[in-house]
């Protein structure tokens, strides 16, 4: 490894040779994407497939730029498991799922019995797999056994074969009794880091150094879950819920009297480590919010044209302000909101309007 800890055949591995000389200095590599020939030298080739590489496919820029972040696709941020984000009550939560699902007898699991089987997981639709600490709790609390062959924040190209993502070992009435809550949530979860990273992709292949964020428009009950596929997929989380940041939006500001009179309020319970955003429909609007301190001014459903207009006199006048885009947005138009005056893009529709990814367990 060199320094920093990041392995040489990372970059390595991206790169043809041409010449194998014994001086190091002499030594040249040819890009396998543009076929680019230059010095081999690490910096130099992170630096051409980072910023000069015409053809670099999007997922090999994805995952440099994670690994820049200190993310990477093997379960982890910085080398420590997403899993590590939970709660401890998420197991509790699993096991009123299962409550829900199994609230009397089980005469499937009756016929079956509870001799020993093994289940293998497919993924059969392409994205980004997330969920795998909730799906395997599913099957602890049933005491089954769960082996990975992938992990959370991977993503595939299924194509017309299926993909084995894990095994289940376990009595086949356990097995059973804990497939379909297990599946629903895996799906979903997926779903929402597999709209999470196409977004990503977007913002990537743009260059744009702003943060996509879901929103608080999660499922009662399940948003654990849809805000960790969030994280998982690439995207921010917003704030988690109400406690969290202060959002000031149109109604808070009819009530209060105006923009002024609700940022002073919010200003005087939240101290100073909670950060307050106004929502704004006008650029009188958010100008009011950023001369009353907000921290964060929220342009909600605005044009593309006049969403970057706003942003350029607002930055212009108080810098330090973060500039969120919201309202309507989604995966095909978030590019016409991105600028350099824009902070966040955050988008209902990651949590609220993504398609599931399809699974199913089959016994082996």
């Amino acid at each position: 490894k060199r320094k920093g800890g990041r392995k040489q055949s990372d970059i390595y591995i991206h790169f043809d040779k041409v010449e194998d000389t014994p001086d190091f200095k002499r030594r040249r590599v040819k890009c396998k994407f543009c076929e680019r020939n230059l010095k081999q030298d690490p910096k130099r080739m992170a630096k051409h497939l980072s910023k000069n590489c015409p053809n670099i496919p999007v997922q090999v820029k994805i995952d440099m730029e994670k690994e820049a972040e200190g993310k990477i696709s093997n379960g982890t941020v910085g080398g420590v498991k997403y899993e590590n984000l939970l709660p401890f009550n998420f197991k509790s939560l699993i096991q009123r799922w299962l409550d829900e699902d199994i609230p009397s007898f089980d005469v499937g699991g009756f016929v079956v019995g509870d001799k020993e089987e093994v289940a293998e997981l497919y993924m059969k639709r392409s994205g980004t797999l997330a969920g795998c600490p909730f799906f395997e709790q599913v099957f602890t609390l049933l005491n089954c056994r769960v082996e990975w062959f992938s992990s959370d924040g991977q993503s595939w190209e299924i194509s017309d074969k299926k993909k084995t993502i894990a095994r289940v070992t376990g009595s086949c009435n356990n097995i059973l009794a804990g497939e379909r809550t297990a599946l629903n949530v895996l799906s979903r979860c997926s779903g929402v880091a597999t709209s999470a990273n196409s977004t990503l992709k977007k913002k990537i292949e743009c260059g744009w150094k702003g943060t996509v964020a879901g929103t608080r428009k999660t499922t009662p009950g399940f948003r654990l879950v849809e805000k960790y596929g969030l994280v998982v997929g690439g995207a921010a989380t917003h704030r988690y819920d109400l406690s969290q940041m202060v959002m000031l939006k149109d109604n808070h500001i009819k009530s209060a009297g105006s923009v002024s009179d609700a940022v002073s309020k919010a200003k005087q319970m939240a101290g100073f480590s909670t950060k307050i955003e106004v929502e704004a429909g006008s650029y009188s609007t958010a100008l009011s919010a950023a001369e009353a301190g907000a921290d964060i001014v929220m342009l909600d459903n605005f044009h593309p044209n006049e969403l970057k207009d706003t942003a350029k006199k607002l930055k212009d006048c108080f810098p330090a302000i973060l500039i969120e885009a919201s309202g309507g947005i989604t995966d095909g138009t978030i590019v016409e909101y991105m600028s350099q005056y824009v902070d966040i893009i955050s988008l209902g529709s990651l949590t609220q309007g993504y398609t599931c990814i399809d699974f199913s367990l089959k016994i082996i």
